[in-house]
């Protein structure tokens, strides 16, 4: 096993430009609400092997949503997290008993419909922002992101549902994607994926990530709770946008 900080299937350079990557994308996340997961993601399957980048980029997740989640833990909206924690284990449960491979567009295409309809469409009916419809929504959530890693941005505006105070919104989405997160450790290992090559990364990508969440935070209070809902909703707007695109291209209906 080797120790090194930096695996050698990105080497030094690109392993530095991540760090620095996590540190800017945690701050994002922090400050606006949503999008620095997404953005990292794109930018670790830009240098990263197919097979490491959504297991090592859903612990670097795990880290940062759970230092996000620490340092706000006064505004967590414990009833929610109750109802989505259930949830989070039927999702990876189905999930690691089917291990399907879901086409590209239709998840891209669905996440990114939701997400603008929860965005700029009508407010969803109280029954289903209650603890069945959460239940509903983590399940499927969780499950979904065992395969494409992307599911923050509609988790994001689920909640956003729910809260309209800026720090209630950041804290429960965080806590909410921490335990979204957590089984991948399990369900990958099991599959036979070897964290250990990537641990010391991983571990200070995760560092990264909470110095830029103490930024992102600091931020956010500068931010009125309207304010931050129209670039929270502007940045998961550009975020379901990108999706469609790809959709579109992942489809054929466009040409890559």
């Amino acid at each position: 096993m080797s120790l090194s900080l930096f695996p050698d299937a990105i080497g030094p350079g690109i392993g530095l430009f991540l760090l620095l990557a996590s540190t800017l994308t945690s701050m994002i996340t922090a400050a606006l609400g949503a999008g620095g997961g997404v953005l990292l993601l794109v930018l670790m399957a830009s240098w990263m092997p197919p097979a490491a980048i959504i297991p090592v980029h859903g612990m670097i997740q795990l880290g940062s949503n759970a230092g996000r989640a620490t340092l706000t833990r006064r505004h967590i909206d414990w009833r929610v997290i109750a109802a989505f924690a259930p949830g989070v284990l039927a999702g990876a449960a189905l999930g690691a008993w089917l291990l399907v491979d879901l086409p590209e567009y239709l998840w891209q295409l669905t996440i990114a419909l939701f997400v603008l309809y929860l965005c700029w469409g009508p407010a969803l009916p109280k029954a289903s922002i209650g603890k069945p419809g959460i239940f509903i929504a983590s399940t499927l959530t969780s499950f979904i992101s065992l395969f494409v890693g992307a599911t923050g941005p509609l988790v994001a505006a689920f909640i956003k549902q729910i809260h309209r105070d800026r720090f209630r919104t950041v804290s429960t989405f965080a806590t909410a994607m921490t335990l979204q997160h957590a089984p991948k450790a399990l369900v990958f290992s099991v599959a036979g994926f070897v964290f250990s090559e990537w641990l010391p990364f991983i571990l200070a990508m995760i560092a990264c990530g909470f110095a830029g969440t103490w930024i992102g935070l600091h931020l956010l209070k500068s931010m009125s709770n309207r304010w931050f809902t129209l670039v929270f909703n502007v940045v998961l707007t550009l975020l379901a946008l990108r999706l469609l695109w790809l959709a579109a291209i992942s489809s054929g209906w466009l040409a890559a």
